[in-house]
């Protein structure tokens, strides 16, 4: 989609390429591209003179670049190998606890409906009563009364949570209102289930054996099950079978309705019917399908389609109602069964208080029959205790064995382990409870004391009556049973075969918000959702290309990113399509540095690469798959040149960035490797190199001269906002629903110019983003890299800030900062209202200098949340940035961050009203947990103070004035020494306090162990400390990657004062000094400028002199410069002696500055006449500009920065009075830079004309340089000042006034403290005398100081360590997700050929287009075992590496050799290496990949049947190239080819001495949304003949080479 256009740079007909393929002939394999005006076809890649490398038979002897893993590639075997075995753990206990849980939520629900039956009796343990009696209980209404109450907190506890899940939602987020009718049908059938729930546990279940109870569970699915009858379309495989199936399972369930009514003819059972129906009627909405072939179906499955937006407004009101007409129900069957309803009120203190149980003792003539009445005279009774806390105990096991199910199967479902540890469990509840129950049942009726110790001889399971398991089968109609828990099975068959997305939100996995408790496992069957989309099949790739008749990769995305699939028919499917923009910002980056980045980007563009080539050439659904393009933005590019000061060349930081690409290639691709020169661009604004990287990705680098744009990092992140988002995408001449589908898709990373990180971190980002539409930015895990104590400290400061502050802020709100070095932003979000706009707002007051140009990303993340969208950080994405390894340095950074931070965060609180109300985001709560965090910083030298005052007292002894006089000092000392003295007597002074402050820290902690020691473990500060390292500990183990930071942990604990007093302290004072402050040097200067440096030096020397000691006794004598002497000496300046003194030649001094004037009138004179007579020979096109004398930092600020000349000075360098005439030369057109000996190699091209105007526009409206007015200097200057003093004075009497309060309160202590309850110590004292034993406890106290840390730093502390908590758990809930166990999945021999290229496509192309042993020599360092050296093919290496050959220096055309040389027979080719050793080296797997080559053939070739016949509608005939490669400009096109050519061929679409009548637009970079946009190596300058053809497919035009066999047919 680049806008540029190149001109072309030699005649039609010799272009670089023109000669190629008669140069060479057809022999060479190597001759592929995967576009036919790829540049990369060319010169060193393929066809030019350079291309043979010749090498001398002495000179063979290679040092290949060694594979170096650190930083981003470090070895991860050993996570992966914990990660598998985490998720075989994760598999068994998600099963058990699921399993567990489901059998404990239906054993404990019948045991409660077992105990409200109505004058239930059972035989009673006589264990306690006379082992030769027999008796029986009677259940009193009080107890019945309490099973009623725990039944019904039962049933409400899950419809309140759905009721505060509902109101959260829509009070904090959005909701929509449905319409009447709908919400009264929805309101109907969750009335029915709540009635019938109300049946079933106080009717049905009561009267019937818990046998026969969990059994009838087995029959809720009538309603269901109908529905999904009615609901199958014809277009479902099979149909007819599965008809019948459902058919019967219907039937099977309404046997299990009627059974039992039936066969035990009660008139009561008859309820059964009734209430199973109206239960099933709950999930009605799982099973119907707007698809339906009935109309009455089709409505309700347009019902369910509103519910997705309506489903919480309506469940705010449903819940609370469901409620209530359950508890009504309830009272009416009370009060139908005779009961006054009364009771369950008048009783309830009872129920659950001391009650008594009585127990009927039988006679023995009863020999063990339950009697039917017990009121007779003659039977003895016996009053027992109840325990009534046993209703409770039942009720929380119900209640936590439910939620627990429910919880960990949304687990399982999450991580993808649904199939064994979600349905599997939840398909054997029942017929587990059913297990437990016989065996529980038969043990009770054999023995009634068995459970004796266990539960209470008056409570139990209603058994059957003489039961004995022998005859189960027969009387408990098992076999029955067992058709209606398999018709349950088929209706809820979904469960097994799920296809969910990872980590797919409880909406997307569950109908209704909540479970239901009492009836657990068929609530977690038939709630999970059905409708789940389906992945697309490779095989279905043709279907969907006939649909689409699009390009074949641009339809991927359709189905890759479901949630934003349009059905606009404008939208294209290529605009659904990732696109990243990786712009990073370089300044002056080391080699080291650079070279991390750059192989960065290698990276990158090898796997995009991979993705690409896989979906054009396997036919394989990416659904990761991304374009990728990087821009990096180099400021304060340019400096003056060494000829000539009018000139300006690149500095030596763009030198070492263009020396350093070949040398970071060769490193990720393990072999030596050239890219081709960058092309060269004049800009508006500088400059630009262009390199195409070895996987076709464009690498652009932007060269800003800072005297015709405006610099600094903000800056630069306005031009690539305006010019990607801007430029490229809003002057697309193409409608807005395109542009808005592109906007939604493309994302900008934004990099720092030495981060390293791998594609999988991007992938992570891209994956937050396609997860949530509001997601705005993310960032990843920043990983300092360095060496030294200031990197130790980093890294614990870092982990501590990821691990916790981070952590908490994605879970409780949104992160406030995606830092710079690392984050992805999408550009819709950048595009919004109030954010790039607002973002190029010029800093004109001194608090925009602070918040807008100090902390940019904090500030562009403030604007995105303040215009609603979310933030989020994802701990699995890691990059490693350098950081700073000096003192110096490091304040110097944290000096920006630290009030761009508190600016930052002010802001957002003050504008906290309206952004609660638009961002669903950021809650109230934490806006109170950012001014905690905020009240924390404000106050944190105070506190740091306090809590030294208090170390000194503790640990040397001292009384609390001398510790406070002892402290203060030396801070009062550094504030004044920071308002006087300069920076670098700042940092030195800081530095030496820090030593001081380290080495009393650790005094300090030696005594407060000590202390502790005294104290006892049950201490404030013992609890406190314990607390605080307990928490990092565990959060270091939850982060095991990163454990080791922890170990730093102890410098982070000495330099506490260094960091939270000193430096807030220096960076508050120092607010008015607004420069960067790090990665400084010094900038080239012109010879005028060190002329004038030089002269300013020698007055500063004269003026000090004149101020030295006694400079007075030479006032009135001025210098002296009027006397001379033959002999004379000095002393220090003092005085001077000076012996035969003569007066100086009065005229010398008149004369020399006669002959100057002179000589300066002929110069000038001589000038004109010049420029009179070669106009364009002498001093031409000086563009009126001169180098500053700035300091040429990469943020350096017109505040430190001098006031530019004029180009019309006087003075001249000697270059100048060359008699030699000068190039004339424009910026635009031939700047000096571009012919720089150092970046001379490479083409020149130049932009359009639309994208000159474009960069001129922007840099008038928005990015002009900043003009250096003095006065606006001064003014800024004396406002940021001002600033400072206000912010130090607020700042410094917050703290005292809290210091004051703090200490003076600390004085009283006797009088204001809390006794603390734990750690007493007790004094047991003997007084003989008396004879007196005296006992005495001491307290400790909780002091005002501990009452602060203990109250607000450990609050904070709970809350970010509880967040934490749940971050880890998502962290480790993705990455479980994200993990495959091959031994769970398919073995390789049960996959088909097509499964087996889908699932290791990407892997198995990345390995095929290795640049690595292209030439065969694989076996380098192959081999094992103790002959493992001995056996290396060195000599024949080497032998190797002499022949001339040609490189292929693309991954594609790697690819292709290798794809074309693909052969299942070993024997004729048993060197090549498709697989890595992980995916091991079979016959099959090879055979797989040469079927799909024929495919790929077979289909070329079908295409180009059908269009052999195309007409050329043009005409057109001709025998010359036009654009820059020799190639006619690539337009798009259809795959097509020749019936009969070889596989060769089908890839060779850039010429060859074949007759060619196709081509293809092959190389999938380009994938624009917008047909007539031509390749970025097209020419723009010719004339584009198309035709209004509404079949752009298949439009031919023809080319004929006289010259030759080297005809070419484009389409």
């Amino acid at each position: 989609m680049s806008a540029m256009r190149h001109r072309p740079m030699a005649p039609p007909g010799q272009g670089a390429g023109a000669g190629t393929a008669g140069e060479h002939g057809d022999s060479d394999d190597n001759n592929f591209t995967d576009d036919e005006s790829s540049p990369l076809t060319h010169d060193i890649y393929g066809g030019s003179q350079r291309t043979i490398q010749e090498t001398k038979g002495w000179d063979v002897f290679r040092d290949p670049p060694i594979k170096i893993e650190t930083g981003s590639t470090a070895n991860q075997e050993c996570l992966e190998l914990t990660v598998k075995i985490l998720k075989i753990f994760a598999y068994v206990i998600t099963f058990i606890i699921v399993l567990t849980g489901g059998v404990i939520a239906k054993g404990t629900m019948l045991f409660m409906t077992s105990q409200v039956r109505k004058d239930k009796k059972m035989e009673y343990c006589n264990k306690d009563l006379g082992r030769d009696k027999s008796f029986v209980v009677r259940l009193p209404e009080e107890e019945r009364v309490a099973w009623i109450w725990a039944l019904l907190i039962a049933y409400a506890l899950p419809e309140i949570g759905a009721l505060i899940r509902s109101a959260r939602i829509c009070f904090f987020k959005t909701f929509k209102v449905p319409r009447t009718g709908h919400f009264l049908f929805v309101w109907l059938m969750e009335s029915m289930s709540a009635v019938g729930m109300a049946l079933l546990m106080f009717v049905v279940l009561p009267q019937i054996d818990a046998i026969q109870g969990a059994m009838l569970t087995n029959c809720l699915c009538v309603v269901p099950g109908i529905f999904g009858l009615l609901s199958r379309t014809s277009k479902e495989g099979k149909r007819f079978v599965k008809v019948i199936i459902d058919l019967a399972a219907v039937a099977a369930q309404v046997t299990g309705l009627v059974i039992w009514p039936l066969l035990e003819n009660r008139r009561e059972l008859w309820v059964i019917p009734v209430a199973c129906v109206m239960i099933s009627c709950g999930w009605w909405e799982n099973y119907v399908s707007p698809q339906s072939p009935l109309g009455l179906v089709r409505v309700l499955g347009r019902i369910k389609e509103e519910m997705k937006y309506t489903r919480y407004f309506c469940h705010m009101f449903l819940s609370i109602w469901k409620i209530l007409l359950f508890f009504t129900v309830t009272l009416l069957i009370y009060w139908a069964q005779g009961e006054e309803p009364g009771n369950l009120f008048a009783m309830y203190g009872d129920a659950f208080g001391p009650h008594k149980i009585i127990v009927y003792e039988l006679p023995a003539g009863l020999g063990g029959v339950l009697p039917d009445t017990l009121e007779s005279a003659n039977i003895d009774t016996v009053d027992v205790d109840a325990a009534y806390n046993t209703v409770v105990y039942v009720l929380l096991l119900q209640i936590f064995g439910a939620y627990l199910c429910y919880i960990f199967g949304k687990f399982a479902c999450k991580i993808l382990i649904q199939g064994f540890s979600y349905a599997f469990p939840v398909s054997l509840t029942v017929p587990l409870s059913v297990t437990f129950l016989i065996a529980a049942c038969g043990i009770r009726i054999d023995d009634p004391c068995f459970f004796h110790d266990t539960i209470p001889d008056y409570l139990f399971f209603t058994s059957p009556s003489n039961f004995r398991f022998n005859n189960f089968v027969t009387e408990q109609m098992a076999w029955a049973w067992i058709l209606w828990l398999l018709s349950q099975t088929w209706i809820a068959l979904h469960i097994w075969t799920p296809k969910c997305e990872r980590l797919a939100t409880t909406e997307k996995l569950f109908v209704q918000p909540m479970y239901s408790s009492l009836l657990i496992d068929q609530s977690m069957a038939l709630n999970r959702r059905r409708d789940d989309q389906a992945d697309v099949k490779t095989e279905d790739l043709s279907e969907i290309e006939k649909e689409k008749g699009d390009e074949y990769y641009e339809t991927i995305s359709v189905h890759t990113d479901r949630s934003s699939a349009p059905n606009k028919p404008s939208i294209k499917s290529s605009d659904n399509i990732t696109r990243i923009y990786s712009c990073a910002t370089m300044w002056h980056e080391t080699k080291d540095e650079m070279i991390e980045f750059l192989k960065s980007i290698m990276r990158m563009d090898e796997d995009q690469c991979a993705r690409r080539v896989a979906q054009k050439y396997l036919r394989v659904l990416d659904p990761d798959y991304y374009e990728f393009e990087t821009h990096i933005f180099f400021d304060d590019a340019f400096e003056i040149s060494d000829h000539s000061d009018d000139d300006i060349q690149c500095n030596r930081f763009v030198k070492l960035l263009i020396a350093t690409m070949d040398e970071a290639a060769s490193e990720i691709h393990q072999t030596t490797i050239r890219l081709r020169p960058p092309k060269k661009y004049p800009t508006p604004y500088g400059g630009r190199l262009v390199w195409t990287l070895p996987g076709k990705t464009k690498f652009i680098t932007h060269l800003k001269d800072k005297d015709r744009i405006r610099h600094r990092k903000r800056w630069s992140q306005v031009m690539y906002m305006y010019y990607l988002l801007g430029h490229r995408l809003m002057e697309l001449p193409i409608s807005v629903d395109r542009k808005d589908a592109i906007a939604e898709n493309t994302y900008l990373l934004t990099l720092d110019g030495d981060i390293d990180f791998k594609p999988n971190a991007v992938t992570l980002l891209v994956d937050l983003m396609k997860k949530n539409k509001n997601l705005g930015a993310a960032c990843g895990r920043i990983h300092p890299v360095g060496s030294g104590p200031m990197v130790w400290y980093q890294l614990f400061e870092y982990a501590i800030g990821h691990w916790l502050q981070k952590a908490t802020e994605h879970m409780i709100g949104c992160v406030l900062c995606s830092p710079g070095c690392f984050s992805l932003f999408r550009g819709k979000a950048l595009m919004d209202d109030n954010v790039m706009k607002k973002y190029t707002t010029r800093s004109d007051e001194a608090r925009h200098y602070v918040q807008y140009d100090q902390g940019e990303d904090r500030w562009l993340c403030t604007l995105l949340l303040q215009r609603g969208y979310r933030v989020e950080y994802s701990a699995a994405s890691d990059a490693y940035t350098h950081c700073p390894e000096g003192f110096n340095e490091f304040y110097n950074q944290r000096r920006r961050w630290v009030p761009s931070t508190i600016a930052n965060i002010m802001d957002l609180l003050a504008d906290a009203k309206r952004t609660i109300k638009i961002n669903d985001n950021i809650s109230l709560l934490y806006i109170f947990y950012q001014m905690m965090l905020m009240g924390g910083t404000i106050l944190g030298p105070g506190t740091i103070f306090l809590m030294l005052v208090g170390a000194f007292v503790a640990a040397f002894r001292i009384d609390n004035w001398t510790s406070f006089h002892y402290n203060i000092v030396p801070i009062l000392a550094f504030m004044f020494i920071c308002f006087t003295c300069k920076s670098n007597i700042q940092l030195f002074v800081a530095q030496v306090l820090s030593t001081a402050y380290a080495l009393i820290m650790m005094a300090v902690i030696v005594g407060t162990a000590l202390q502790l020691g005294e104290d006892g473990i049950g201490s404030p500060s013992a609890i406190f400390l314990i607390s605080m390292v307990g928490s990092f500990f565990i959060a270091a183990c939850l982060h095991p990657q990163e454990f080791w930071c922890i170990t730093c942990g102890l410098i982070y604990l000495l330099s506490i004062p260094s960091m939270y007093l000193l430096l807030i302290l220096y960076s508050i004072i120092n607010l008015n000094v607004v420069s960067w402050g790090t990665r400084e040097v010094v900038a080239k200067k012109t010879k005028k400028e060190l002329e004038a440096e030089k002269k300013a030096t020698e007055e500063a020397k004269k003026r000090v002199k004149q101020k030295s000691m006694l400079s007075f006794l030479q006032s009135g004598i001025g210098d002296n410069g009027d006397e001379e002497g033959s002999v004379e000496f000095s002393l220090a300046g003092l005085f001077r002696c000076i012996f035969c003194t003569h007066g100086k030649t009065s005229d010398e001094k008149q004369q020399l500055t006669s002959i100057a004037e002179s000589l300066d009138s002929i110069k000038t004179r001589m000038d004109t006449i010049e420029s009179a007579v070669d106009p364009h020979g002498h001093h031409a096109n000086r563009h009126g500009r001169r180098r500053t004398t700035s300091s040429g930092s990469k943020d350096h600020h017109l505040l430190t920065s001098v006031a530019e000349k004029s180009g019309d000075e006087s003075d001249e360098s000697d270059s100048d009075t060359s008699a030699e005439p000068k190039q004339e030369r424009d910026f635009l057109t031939n700047p000096y830079w571009i012919e720089d000996p150092d970046v001379r190699k490479g083409e020149v091209d130049f932009l359009s004309s639309s994208e000159i105007q474009f960069w001129k526009d922007l840099i008038d409206q928005y990015l002009y340089p900043i003009d250096n007015d003095p006065v606006e200097q001064a003014r800024i200057a004396s406002d940021l000042i001002e600033l400072r003093n206000k912010s130090v004075f607020a700042f410094f009497m917050a703290n005292a006034l809290f210091v004051l309060i703090v200490f003076l309160l600390q004085l009283n202590k006797d009088k204001l403290h809390i006794i603390w309850p734990l750690g007493v110590k007790t004094n047991i004292t003997y007084i003989e005398e008396t004879s007196e034993v005296h006992i005495s406890k001491e307290y400790l106290q909780l002091e005002p100081i501990g009452l602060v840390f203990v109250f607000f730093f450990a609050l904070i502390l709970i809350i970010q360590f509880t967040a934490m908590l749940f971050h880890r758990f998502g962290t480790i809930s993705h990455i479980l997700a994200s993990t495959e166990l091959n031994f769970c999945k398919k073995k390789s021999e049960d996959l088909t050929q097509d499964q087996l290229i889908d699932k290791h496509a990407v892997e198995i192309v990345k390995n095929l287009q290795r640049l690595q042993g292209i030439d065969g020599d694989y076996d380098n360092d192959s081999g094992s075992g103790p002959d493992r050296i001995a056996r290396r093919k060195t000599i024949q290496n080497l032998e190797k590496a002499r022949q001339p050959r040609r490189q292929i220096g693309t991954l594609d055309v790697a690819f292709k050799k290798r794809f074309l040389k693909l052969t299942a027979d070993a024997e004729n080719n048993p060197a090549t290496p498709i697989l890595t050793r992980r995916l091991t080296m079979r016959a099959e797997t090879i055979r797989a990949l040469e079927v799909r080559k024929n495919s790929v053939m077979a289909e070329r070739r079908k295409s180009a049947m059908q269009t052999l016949g195309a007409k050329n509608e043009y005409g057109i005939t001709t025998g010359a190239p036009v654009n820059n490669n020799g190639a006619l400009p690539n337009q798009r096109s259809g795959r097509v080819s020749n019936a009969g050519i070889s596989i060769k061929d089908v890839f060779n679409v850039n010429g060859g001495a074949a007759e060619q009548i196709y081509g293809s637009n092959g190389g999938g970079t380009i994938n624009q949304g917008y047909e007539h946009v031509i390749d970025e190596d097209g020419d723009g300058n010719s004339l584009r003949l198309t035709t209004r053809n509404p079949h752009p497919h298949h439009q031919v035009s023809w080319s004929q080479n006289t010259n030759g066999g080297n005809g070419t047919g484009r389409l």
